[in-house]
């Protein structure tokens, strides 16, 4: 029986790779070369299911190009690079991987907002550059996170890990924004409290974006938000790039309206807006919240699971568009 074809569009752990090919027939790419579209378009010709990363665009053209797909499975949480709507209409199965990356996430966000407000890039550009030859009183003096008010725009698993980690460790007030509410035994033990958005702009000293990406959610987070901000506040995105309007956060940070900001991720990434380059009062990573081996691999293998499940008769374990199984 001739085994299903699929393609692994970037470099995985090895030891991943060599459990898919005991099932498939399997296209990877060692080299990690980030394909056009139209590469991928060809790379995707007889293959039954497609192993993705956040890298790779799944739209209704490449979809129209390769009607034998049947599955796209990507390796993040995040699925705004897959046209999921475009998929269902044709039967494809979309996957991600949730929960995995919830709580090393959590802590890479509430890392990078400590950063911002405590002023550490800074701090090491200074000392590496040869500049520190003395103490002074006002040197780097940031903000404190112990005791101050944590707002959270998008209140979801990540988002409740980094509440618990101000609430519970850091002694702070947290506020959030969601679409709806959370129900009070999840609120309780966080002291947590729902606002409006305007009102958590306004009142938190450290915002911190975890919310998911889509075209509604596109510059959520723009010239009139980041004026609500206090002039001492700071602002972290661990979610999407494309949340925030960095054009508009860069000029922010240059005038010294906001204290500081920390970015994981970036409008057009990996370019970064030039503006943000030029400002020393904003820490810059390059898309790593969920980078560890543990976590990274746990994805990978969700990943696979996801693919092997839904091209060998089983039930993936976390599908996006669970209603296209039922059509099978």
């Amino acid at each position: 029986m001739t085994r299903p074809a699929v393609l692994v569009a970037r470099a995985v752990f090895p030891e991943v790779l060599a459990r898919l090919r005991t099932h498939f027939e399997v296209d990877d790419n060692p080299d990690d070369v980030i394909w056009s579209p139209g590469e991928l378009s060809q790379r995707l010709r007889g293959k039954a299911g497609a192993y993705v990363t956040g890298s790779e665009r799944v739209d209704a053209a490449l979809l129209d190009a390769n009607p034998q797909l049947r599955a796209v499975c990507n390796m993040a949480v995040g699925y705004n690079n897959i046209d999921v709507d475009a998929c269902t209409e044709r039967g494809v199965l979309v996957t991600n991987t949730p929960d995995v990356l919830t709580e090393t996430t959590a802590d890479f966000g509430f890392a990078l907002m400590m950063a911002a407000a405590r002023r550490m890039a800074e701090g090491e550009h200074y000392l590496r550059a040869g500049r520190w030859t003395k103490w002074r009183y006002d040197m780097f003096t940031g903000s404190d996170v112990h005791g101050a008010t944590l707002g959270i725009l998008g209140m979801g698993r990540i988002g409740q890990g980094i509440a618990r980690r101000g609430a519970l460790g850091f002694g702070m007030r947290v506020i959030y924004h969601n679409r709806s509410r959370l129900d009070p035994a999840v609120e309780q033990p966080l002291g947590a409290r729902w606002v409006d958005k305007d009102t958590l702009f306004r009142e938190a000293d450290h915002v911190v974006l975890v919310l998911p990406y889509s075209p509604a959610a596109h510059h959520a987070v723009g010239a009139r938000e980041i004026a609500l901000m206090k002039p001492t506040a700071t602002l972290t995105n661990v979610a999407r790039g494309g949340i925030v309007d960095d054009a508009a956060l860069a000029q922010a940070l240059r005038e010294q309206r906001i204290a500081a900001a920390a970015l994981d991720v970036f409008e057009g990434e990996p370019k970064v807006h030039p503006g943000l380059l030029e400002v020393p009062n904003v820490v810059l990573t390059p898309h790593i919240a969920s980078a560890t081996v543990a976590t990274r691999r746990a994805m990978a293998d969700l990943a696979a699971d996801n693919l092997i499940a839904a091209l060998t008769g089983g039930v993936p374990p976390t599908p996006v568009n669970p209603q296209v199984l039922g059509g099978r």
